[in-house]
């Protein structure tokens, strides 16, 4: 069967500005990406139906017959086995929320569409708080898939380990004189990770492959830090995407970071209202600040944008794709993306000048900033432009 995930509309909408670059089955959660976690439980690999302007870089492949998945449910046994079991009009929901639906390539359908209830209790991503909020069970979900039937490598030189039981290091990674406490929660330390001397890190944790912790850093879980990330200062339940940098010191909480972002020595979020009121963050959407539920809100933040040195972002601030903050004061709490600026106002970020920082970031990684990358960015500079005027 030909398995491809999609975007549910309103759910890629509420994920902005994390999903502008993105579909939402490459979000990570946990220690995999949604992708990564559906095509363990699938045995295959799937293709993506998202906005057109991502095809290129994430094509769909059909076939004659085609099982669609929601990419914003987490997986389960039970959920894949009927999923295998659907047969042409046939879907599977849960509430009201379409799990999985079989078609067939021309994408007709029957005048009656048979539902088929799942009867768990799934874990769906509705909001870009809910990565941070259910990073925890993420990570448990994700640590027997990356770590089952192998042994784990040793811990390094110096390292004073905690419920060492509950930690995997892969082969290639380099722990030295840190302290890993995995009492309350799991640690995954992935291929060519490092974690440097006198770094203090509580479960649970993900560091990813190729991934630095910086010398005398205190994370706190539920954190993962994605592939190619290099942190420090302290962290408490932040998901770093990927290729994204907080190497130096200053707080940052309950927060999600894109890719390719940079937070620069010294800049910290708050993640608490002084009036300890629930905290509103800017909805795309609804076009309007919502009702996170939520005491604990830090920074969402878009992939490319950055941080000058020593700037302040406020509780349940939303940065977009590729803004540039700095300054003194607290800036605003929604920065639109290709924003240039700070607490003194905000001027629109040159779109040449945003793609030759771009091609300068990738390169760091030798990775090509292609014709895909910069059509991407460019259908969001166009997009964003009515919150720059």
């Amino acid at each position: 069967m030909n398995y491809i995930l999609f975007d549910e509309f309103i759910t890629r909408k509420n994920m902005l500005p994390l999903t502008f670059v993105r579909p939402v089955a490459d979000l990570r959660f946990g220690i995999l990406t949604m992708r990564e976690k559906w095509e363990h439980f699938l045995g295959a690999k799937t293709s993506t139906l998202t906005e057109n302007y991502l095809l290129p870089k994430y094509p769909i492949h059909e076939e004659d017959e085609n099982i669609l998945i929601n990419a914003s449910f987490q997986p389960e046994q039970g959920m894949v086995d009927m999923i295998r079991k659907l047969k042409i009009n046939q879907s599977l929901v849960s509430g009201d929320h379409i799990i999985a639906m079989c078609t067939n390539r021309e994408g007709k359908e029957q005048e009656d569409i048979e539902l088929v209830e799942y009867g768990g209790n799934p874990l769906k991503l509705n909001y870009p708080w809910d990565l941070f909020m259910y990073n925890d069970v993420a990570i448990r979900h994700d640590f027997p898939i990356v770590t089952k039937g192998r042994k784990s490598a040793g811990f390094g030189k110096g390292t004073h380990v905690i419920a060492p039981e509950n930690v995997f290091v892969e082969e290639g990674a380099m722990i030295s004189h840190a302290t890993i406490n995995a009492t309350n929660g799991l640690v995954y330390i992935g291929k060519q990770a490092e974690i440097m001397e006198g770094a203090l890190i509580r479960g649970s944790f993900a560091l990813c492959d190729h991934a630095v912790v910086k010398m005398g850093a205190r994370i706190y879980g539920a954190t993962t830090i994605g592939p190619w990330c290099k942190v420090g200062g302290e962290l408490d339940n932040v998901i770093f995407l990927g290729y994204s940098n907080k190497a130096h010191d200053g707080f940052m909480g309950n927060s999600v970071i894109g890719e390719w972002c940079n937070i620069g020595s010294g800049t910290s979020s708050s993640n608490l209202k002084n009036s300890y009121d629930i905290v509103k963050v800017w909805n795309y959407y609804e076009q309007r600040f919502i009702d996170t539920g939520l005491q604990f809100v830090g920074v969402i933040m878009g992939d490319h944008s950055k941080t000058g040195i020593n700037t302040m972002l406020n509780t349940g601030t939303v940065v977009g794709v590729n803004a540039n903050v700095f300054g003194s004061g607290f800036p605003r709490q929604f920065i639109p993306s290709f924003s240039w600026g700070g607490a003194a106002g905000f001027t629109s970020f040159d779109f040449d000048k945003a793609v030759e920082i771009a091609e300068r970031v990738f390169a760091r990684r030798n990775l090509p900033f292609d014709a895909k990358e910069k059509s991407i960015l460019k259908s969001v500079y166009q997009a964003t432009f009515v919150y720059r005027k």
